[in-house]
């Protein structure tokens, strides 16, 4: 059977560890045999001079070799200490962190820009001391796929309170995104926010969802609610990464992140964007632009909040409910 497809690398490293591996059992088979020759030789009544002339290898190695067959490691006893400065080391890992895929030849003229006096060699012995302690991962693991790379680390998100539920308007806004056919070959990604105390929402499209995309449907957010966002709860996509969170965190928000494989945890805004789906891109015939779509999409978000009956809020619509909301709430100055 002849196998196609294996990459260079399988063949590079099966060569070099059958290499390795050979070179040492090899000598000592040699060995091995020298021995056995030189003992029969001695059986069949021949001096020691003579049985080591027979075999081939002088009489001192043989004594050696009947001691230990494997050859002895030439490694130095006495090997030299590694004297990089800490701050060579720290810049190393971080450059590497930054461009993983780059090895000591990149990275060393890098580092040379930035005052350092380090060969390129070196920079190879600092990055192998780092894949060794594991701060580092080698390349070719990280080309094997996803769940070896590195992940995205969350500087402001916060993973969601088990058991959290907001009790007032702007307590928690739920934020998610739907992948929409508008016609064949044009797909837009629509962003949904919903607060599932008032039940409101705002909604805009989007060409792609990208963490830019985001933040810019973040400030829509904040302008349309007619109450003070305090919290967003999203699911774990990149589109509510980078931009996003930093946008989160530059205006004091606190960003709930959903554990994995837990989707039913955002069911409120799921539930809104069954309403969007089905009773607005189902229902009109739509523009393909995103342009001239989002005009129809605040029309539509206008008439949900305010026209439309909620079953959840006994048929009141969400801005009756928030005025109902508000007059129930005693003013500070009747108090006293």
């Amino acid at each position: 059977m002849q196998v196609f497809g294996l990459q260079k690398g399988l063949y590079r490293g099966a060569r070099l560890a059958s290499r390795l591996s050979a070179k040492r059992s090899d000598i000592a088979a040699v060995r091995r045999d020298a021995l056995r020759r030189f003992e029969r030789a001695r059986r069949e009544g021949l001096t020691a001079q003579e049985a080591a002339r027979a075999v081939g290898v002088a009489r001192a190695s043989l004594h050696r070799w009947s001691k230990r067959l494997e050859p002895k490691s030439r490694r130095p006893l006495r090997v030299r200490l590694k004297n990089w400065p800490s701050q060579l080391v720290r810049a190393v890992q971080a450059l590497r962190e930054d461009y993983p895929m780059w090895g000591k030849a990149k990275l060393g003229p890098l580092l040379r820009q930035a005052d350092f006096a380090v060969s390129d060699a070196t920079v190879g012995r600092i990055l192998k001391s780092l894949m060794e302690r594991g701060v580092i991962q080698p390349v070719p693991r990280l080309r094997k796929g996803p769940k070896l790379r590195k992940a995205y680390r969350r500087r402001h998100a916060v993973r969601l309170p088990k058991g959290l539920r907001p009790d007032r308007p702007g307590g928690v806004v739920q934020i998610d995104t739907v992948f929409i056919n508008l016609a064949p070959g044009k797909a837009i990604k629509h962003f949904t926010a919903y607060d599932p105390v008032a039940k409101w929402t705002v909604a805009k499209a989007a060409n792609r969802a990208t963490a830019k995309a985001a933040s810019l449907f973040l400030d829509k957010v904040i302008t349309d609610m007619p109450f003070k966002v305090e919290a967003i709860q999203v699911d774990g996509g990149s589109e509510f990464k980078a931009e996003f969170e930093q946008a989160c965190a530059d205006k004091g928000l606190t960003l709930y992140e959903l554990p994995p494989k837990r989707p039913q945890l955002n069911g409120a805004v799921e539930r809104c964007n069954g309403a969007w789906r089905y009773e607005f891109y189902g229902v009109y015939d739509l523009p393909k632009s995103v342009e001239k779509l989002n005009p129809l999409l605040d029309a539509f978000q206008h008439l949900y909040n305010h026209h439309r009956p909620h079953g959840a809020l006994d048929g009141l619509t969400p801005a009756s409910y928030l005025k109902q909301l508000q007059a129930k709430e005693t003013p500070s100055s009747h108090m006293y």
